[in-house]
């Protein structure tokens, strides 16, 4: 059943500057480093200021932890990642965590950071953190955290139930188009029964501990902690959230019993990053934060997603007469010949138009790949081939345009680890609520130029073309 967003209003509130205030005290006196591993990059989408690396070696894992920042993250983009390719990266991971902070003698906790529509590899991300570790450490973990709240996106926890908001409606996840993803697709909202949907049992609805809006907003912290306390055996523990108030509230009980001795995993969206990182807000990127240098050049736009929200976010763009777009026909996958051809004419095209000063958008065809029945890892594997060539259009630029705009977290990914060999870059802040920037590295192919990560699922159907306009000054 769907929810008005009118209920969003009714829920009680706590006084803000008390929450500001316990806040602020628990986080002072709590000095673990933050770890988040994001399975594509559009999970900085609520910070700035903080080191991204888009590999987990010990150079890149130990060069975070000696920053400054209580945070620092690592693009695993395993939500492109076959589950035994997954499995492999997190439990090196793992292994190099344990390694570099026994060597720095740091304290840690580690965030998994995915979708929040709830899609990607769970509980196997979290499953083989916890494995590895405990067997490799004398960390024994007692429980997983799961927020999914991420209030720029419009995702909300509410009794339970993860909503998603579409317009002045709160659509409970299962029933939207996210659920229906043919890799990770789900049927339930409730976030119980999704933990028991998505582990087969292992773990149940009855034996998850949930921490409630209620007792979120009558600052019951104690309250809060004692539950937090009692939790044992990697027991699920789901949080509601409707505002960034009701995160700040958990953090501080979180640290209480952190502190106290337990030891927690968590799986979350981008809110809970932003809450444990203590980043505060800051203004929107302007055409002036965005451009250093004039370029004769156009701007370019790659467009990989295929949620319908980025369709109709490209169908708004199209109205935009000055843009040049091409589409990229990726169904020729099936034809090698064919497709390499299809890459040849797609980078001559976009080489043309920008060095002109053309700013073009580059779009995948918008009907999705579909094999069939059971043929879903046949399926991500040709996606991987066609992630590659659009990847490819990237390496293989002979001019840096004026910006890069990226749509589609595992489409951002590939651009920034392979097509510009981005190794370290710093997020910037958002040009639009949800939607980061990365300043790229001097060792990128186009050093510190502002790339924008644009999720396939955020803003409305307006807020791409907003974004142009933006950097188009």
């Amino acid at each position: 059943m769907k929810q008005s967003t009118d209920i969003l209003n009714t829920i009680p509130k706590a006084d803000s500057k008390s929450v500001q205030s316990a806040y602020e005290q628990a986080l002072n006196n709590f000095h673990h480093k933050v770890i988040v591993l994001d399975d594509d990059p559009t999970g900085i989408q609520t910070v700035h200021g903080v080191s991204v690396f888009t590999d987990w070696s010990e150079e890149s894992m130990e060069a975070g932890f000696l920053e400054d920042s209580r945070m620092f993250f690592i693009l695993t983009n395993s939500r492109s990642l076959t589950e035994k390719e997954t499995a492999s990266a997190h439990e090196t991971i793992a292994s190099t965590i344990v390694k570099v902070a026994e060597r720095l003698d740091q304290d840690f906790i580690i965030v998994s950071r995915g979708d929040s529509t709830l899609r990607g590899h769970f509980p196997l991300e979290t499953d083989v953190l916890r494995t590895t570790i405990e067997q490799q450490s004398a960390r024994q973990f007692d429980g997983e955290i799961l927020l999914p709240f991420f209030k720029e996106g419009g995702r909300f926890t509410i009794n339970n139930i993860h909503y998603v908001q579409e317009g002045q409606d709160l659509i409970p996840a299962g029933d939207t188009e996210f659920a229906l993803d043919r890799t990770f697709g789900f049927q339930s909202s409730h976030l119980g029964e999704w933990i028991e949907e998505k582990s087969g049992g292992l773990f149940t609805k009855e034996n998850t501990t949930y921490i409630s809006l209620e007792d979120i907003r009558s600052l019951r912290i104690d309250q809060i902690k004692d539950q937090l306390m009692n939790v044992k055996d990697f027991q699920k523990v789901v949080v509601n959230a409707v505002d960034y108030d009701d995160v700040k509230v958990f953090v501080t009980a979180l640290i209480g019993a952190i502190q106290a001795g337990q030891q927690f995993i968590f799986r979350s969206a981008a809110a809970l990053t932003k809450v444990l990182g203590g980043i505060h807000d800051q203004a929107l990127l302007t055409r002036n934060d965005l451009i250093q240098e004039e370029s004769q050049h156009g701007g370019l736009i790659m467009i990989g997603s295929h949620v319908k929200k980025t369709t109709e976010q490209l169908r708004a763009l199209q109205q935009n007469e000055e843009m040049a777009f091409i589409e990229f026909n990726t169904h020729l996958v099936l034809d090698p010949e064919a497709f390499q051809e299809e890459i040849d004419r797609v980078i001559q095209q976009t080489e043309t138009l920008l060095t002109s000063g053309q700013s073009v958008a580059v779009y995948t065809r918008r009907e999705r790949l579909d094999l069939g029945d059971d043929r879903q890892e046949e399926e991500l594997k040709l996606s991987v081939q066609i992630s590659n060539a659009v990847t490819s259009i990237i390496q293989r630029l002979t001019i840096r345009p004026k910006y890069l705009i990226a749509k589609g977290g595992i489409t951002s990914s590939d651009i920034g680890t392979r097509g510009l060999s981005v190794k370290r870059a710093t997020v910037a802040g958002q040009i639009k609520p949800g939607i980061p920037v990365w300043q790229t590295g001097d060792e990128s192919k186009f050093p510190f130029i502002s790339y924008v990560i644009f999720p396939g699922n955020v803003g409305s159907k307006d807020t791409l073309k907003e974004a142009v306009e933006i950097l188009e000054g």
